[in-house]
């Protein structure tokens, strides 16, 4: 069965730099675009950045432009969120999902359980 399992969230101090993967199974990455989500306490998740299977990358909001990039491994079954420049307000439960065509746009069809980041000195 499809499965997505996420890694790399903690505890970081402003300006610090997390690297979050998501290693999944039981289908060809290399079909299918894949996103990254967030959810902070109180606040409706909200869309981060996906990348296509192409390696197209897209990031969402301005809060996060210029700070955070997906990628890919094919190989090892495995996509990354890089996130440099952290601030507090990026503290929330980070989500990687299947995107239902190898595109983004469409909605996600798979999900992971999610990794908690905090920012806070």
């Amino acid at each position: 069965q499809v499965q997505l399992v996420e890694s790399g969230g903690g505890l970081v101090q402003p300006g610090g730099s997390l690297r979050l993967s998501c290693a999944v199974s039981g289908f060809t990455l290399d079909y299918y675009a894949m996103g990254w989500f967030r959810q902070a306490p109180g606040k409706e998740r909200e869309r981060v950045s996906c990348i296509a299977y192409n390696d197209r990358a897209t990031t969402y909001g301005d809060s996060v432009k210029g700070r955070f990039t997906p990628s890919r491994d094919n190989a090892k079954n495995t996509v990354y969120l890089q996130m440099n420049s952290l601030k507090p307000e990026d503290t929330a439960v980070y989500f990687c999902a299947r995107v239902s065509s190898r595109w983004c746009g469409p909605d996600p069809d798979y999900w992971g359980q999610g990794t908690q980041v905090t920012v806070s000195s």
